[in-house]
């Protein structure tokens, strides 16, 4: 059914070149709480409609094919008479804990870890796949996943690789690690779910996977890769969306369920596989005919989005929420912000604001809602350079502020600045 790269991730890590044709495993559904997995203001869970295009869009989806169509990389039923989807496990917080022995024990937690004798793996127990055992710990909120894993007679599991996530804190991962992904993301966060779709909406970014991949990852991504490298490839973390005038109208309501969050929260690259194959549970509930109509959406339909600018801090998922008041697009296509990122090393003076209105005033934020400068324009003054320091003529650290523009007939305008080194 499709050709991916056989211990994607630990090739990655290891430098292997092992490929095959790899069936995936049937999902049995756990009962999950009724709990946000990671924080609302998490990158996950965080929309990105409303994210300007990323400069370098058309390269990354001229990469993954503009013809090459969706995938939805999960069915109900067997393939070549396996189970096929990514599977995860429920357990309480009195699970017996087991020890685990990884490949690559540098980056990953050391456990022990709940993980069941009778657990669910990717792609089933004679699979020579990823397989991939997610298992959550339902009462602590933690996520525990692992790779290329294999029960042991003595009960313990060996793996690839290990992680652990504690699905009510924004952390990360320490940069450079990877997972039990290759981007040194969680899987669990990113899967179609049934349960969702048949609530009417999917309420963060989905797992997709690509054929090549830049050497260093963009934020949330962790992980710094040696193979699968291509200058034109997107990097792990990198978030692609569903364009906003492609219509949805004629498909069935739970494919425009997904539809939808394809065009709010996005598609994150996690994984080296096929271009465009988008990750979910193994449900018996899904109708196979309805997730075939995912192969009608070309990559032509995508466009990536830059979500660095929502970064808080580089070692955090919290991600800066969507400005609300009365900023409009026409509002805010008035005034010319650039450039955006902007690089101290660069050399340039600082942030240009032009077409500012008549009599504008413009102030700069922290995070915490600090006033680091602020600037009152004449009649006839349409530019402003933000030096990029305080209002005491001190350089500003690296990180992300917010401005606010306001003026004779203009109303309030919000935007945010990513300063880099």
């Amino acid at each position: 059914m499709k050709t991916i790269l056989t211990f994607r991730i630990y090739a990655i890590i290891c430098f292997a070149t092992l490929y095959a044709i790899v069936p995936f495993y049937i999902q049995a559904q756990g009962a999950l709480p009724a709990k946000s997995v990671f924080p609302q203001n998490n990158i996950w869970n965080t929309p990105i409609d409303k994210l300007p295009v990323h400069s370098r869009s058309q390269e990354y989806i001229n990469f993954l094919g503009t013809t090459t169509k969706l995938h939805a990389d999960f069915v109900s039923g067997l393939w070549q008479g396996e189970p096929f989807g990514i599977p995860y496990n429920t357990v309480s917080g009195t699970q017996k804990k087991v020890n685990v022995s990884f490949q690559c024990p540098e980056e990953s937690e050391p456990g022990p870890y709940p993980i069941p004798a009778t657990a669910l793996i990717e792609g089933g127990n004679t699979s020579t796949g990823d397989r991939h055992v997610l298992v959550i710990d339902v009462d602590n909120w933690i996520l525990y996943e692992t790779g290329n894993a294999y029960l042991q007679a003595d009960g313990s599991w060996q793996a690839g690789a290990g992680a652990v996530f504690d699905l009510s804190s924004n952390n990360l991962r320490t940069y450079g690690w990877t997972s039990a992904d290759a981007a040194g993301l969680p899987i669990f966060p990113g899967l179609v779910r049934y349960d969702e779709v048949q609530a009417g909406a999917i309420n963060h970014a989905i797992r997709m996977t690509v054929h090549g991949i830049q050497a260093n990852p963009v934020w949330p991504g962790r992980h710094k890769i040696n193979s699968n490298i291509n200058a034109s490839a997107p990097p792990f973390g990198q978030r692609f969306r569903l364009k906003a005038n492609f219509d949805i109208s004629g498909y069935s309501p739970q494919i425009q369920v997904i539809l939808k969050a394809f065009k709010k929260y996005g598609l994150m690259v996690a994984d080296i596989g096929s271009d465009w194959y988008i990750s979910g549970t193994q449900d018996e509930r899904w109708d196979n005919d309805i997730l075939h109509a995912l192969s009608n959406v070309p990559g032509s339909a995508f466009e990536a989005v830059d979500a660095t600018t929502l970064m808080i801090s580089s070692n955090s998922g919290q991600a800066l929420q969507t400005i609300t008041g009365t900023e409009t697009a026409m509002e805010t296509a008035a005034v010319s912000v650039y450039p955006n990122p902007y690089s101290i090393s660069s050399g340039r003076e600082g942030v240009v604001f032009k077409n500012l209105p008549s009599c504008a005033q413009v102030k700069i934020f922290d995070l915490s809602g600090r006033l680091i400068d602020e600037y009152q324009a004449g009649d006839t003054e349409k530019t402003w350079v933000w030096k990029v320091r305080y209002q005491q003529g001190k350089l500003l650290p690296c990180g992300l502020y917010v401005y606010q523009v306001t003026g004779k007939d203009l109303r309030k305008v919000n935007g945010k600045i990513v300063v880099v080194e």
